[in-house]
């Protein structure tokens, strides 16, 4: 993963209504919820909870699926284990030789 995208993400989450979805959506498993079930549980208007949907869908952090009439909404493992992954890779391995002008 790039710096970027994980800024990217990292970004997403860092509003409260879009990290209280994201682990709602991670608590509820694979399976996802439907749209109705998280503006129900996050008592949120519809118009706001599609925005925030819309912003994690957008960074990869939550795909939603059409099944019929409804839409299923899933947080992405991959790409959040991938972001956890970013940013421990470097973990306990000393500052020695660090470049701060490229993390920029």
């Amino acid at each position: 993963m790039q710096e970027k995208q994980a800024a990217e993400r990292l970004s997403a989450l860092g509003n409260v209504t879009r990290l209280r979805l994201f682990r709602l959506l991670v608590r509820a498993g694979r399976e996802g919820l439907k749209v109705g079930e998280l503006q129900e549980l996050l008592d949120v208007a519809p118009s706001t909870l599609a925005h925030h949907l819309a912003s994690l869908v957008r960074t990869g952090l939550v795909e939603q699926e059409r099944q019929g009439r409804e839409v299923i909404s899933r947080a992405d493992y991959t790409n959040m284990e991938a972001l956890v992954d970013f940013l421990t890779a470097e973990c306990c391995v000393g500052v020695d030789g660090l470049n701060t002008e490229s993390a920029a």
